[in-house]
């Protein structure tokens, strides 16, 4: 079968070869649309690049990829600087590329990568993200990648993490301690490694404590801002509603907040709320934030030093395979007494 070329599609297309150059680089010069039409067409028609184009620039790109679900969150922020502070001291340019929490676009962007566009990948999972098969797929073309914050158990890459189930139940804990009685956890996928050990932290608190697990104070949301408003409201209209809540992730608790304005309910009085977040202004709300905060900057940091290791074929040490930096719990006003 003849292989497909740039040329061909871009005949197909009637659009120039530059464009679909440019369009396939994800370059900002060619419209969302126009992407679309040539991935889909890329797609559809088996394209791949030919290989010896990118060996004419050298034999390394110097570029990272960088690939997460979102860059909204503070943690992916904090990450980012780490890793692109760490990269570039080594003469390497990062390329950030988003899944906004979607499988498909994920396994197309590492499909991409495998072109020669970037040495080696930095990763942190999607919320859809049940399988590594396209993380192994790329790492066979020999690219090597390493796995932050949300990782797979199945892929056999370097992985740096914090220590969430512990973080999680000191959380739990300080709000039972605060004299919580019905503690709620909103978190995203189960299958998502963040929020199953989040889970299970929550749950070991209560246990230990000898409080009873409920299923209906736990609540798993989804990629869509207002269908996770109404589920927190509900969640907050049950008749013996949470006094308490542990989200696990940082875009839940501005919807905790209103949830709570229009129900006219006060946080701490009514209901506590402790967040897994690294929002600089958590202090600054009102009331202020209690938050888990992650070592993002130095996870991000530290998963580029095990990639540049891995880019200069310089071993990598069985300890070095999971690395696990803890997190702190910051105790502010959401939390308290609320007197």
């Amino acid at each position: 079968m003849q292989q497909i070329t740039i040329k061909a599609l871009a005949r197909e297309l009637n659009l120039s070869v530059s464009t679909i150059s440019k369009a396939l680089r994800d370059s900002h010069e060619i419209s969302p649309a126009t992407k679309s039409r040539v991935l889909q067409l890329a797609a559809r028609l088996d394209y791949k690049p030919n290989p010896y184009a990118s060996s004419l620039r050298g034999k390394k790109s110097r570029n990272i990829g960088i690939v997460i679900p979102e860059v909204a969150d503070s943690f992916f922020s904090l990450a980012i600087n780490g890793i692109d502070a760490t990269v570039k001291e080594k003469g390497y340019h990062s390329i950030i590329c988003l899944t906004h929490e979607d499988f498909k676009n994920e396994q197309a962007i590492l499909k991409e990568l495998q072109n020669g566009r970037v040495d080696g990948v930095l990763m942190s999972v999607s919320s859809e993200t049940t399988s590594g098969k396209h993380i192994r797929a790329l790492m066979e073309q020999h690219v090597p990648v390493v796995l932050f914050d949300r990782v797979l158990a199945d892929v056999p890459a370097a992985k740096v993490i914090t220590d969430d189930i512990a973080s999680s139940y000191k959380a739990t804990q300080h709000l039972l301690r605060n004299g919580c009685k019905r503690i709620a956890f909103i978190g995203l996928s189960q299958q998502l490694s963040i929020s199953a050990d989040r889970l299970r932290g929550y749950e070991n608190a209560l246990r230990e404590h000898g409080n009873k697990l409920s299923s209906k104070h736990i609540l798993t949301c989804t990629p869509d801002p207002k269908k996770n408003l109404a589920a927190i409201k509900k969640l907050l209209q049950q008749k013996d509603r949470p006094d308490g809540i542990v989200t696990a992730v940082e875009k839940l608790a501005p919807l905790v907040y209103q949830a709570c304005g229009q129900l006219s309910l006060s946080i701490p009085q009514d209901v506590k709320l402790v967040c897994f977040s690294n929002l600089e202004l958590a202090g600054l709300l009102n009331p202020s934030l209690t938050t888990v905060t992650q070592p993002a900057y130095e996870m991000g940091q530290k998963a580029a030093e095990i990639l540049l290791r891995l880019l200069d074929s310089k071993p990598v040490h069985k300890g070095d395979m999971q690395i696990m930096i803890p997190s702190r719990l910051v105790e502010r006003n959401s939390s308290g007494e609320g007197n």
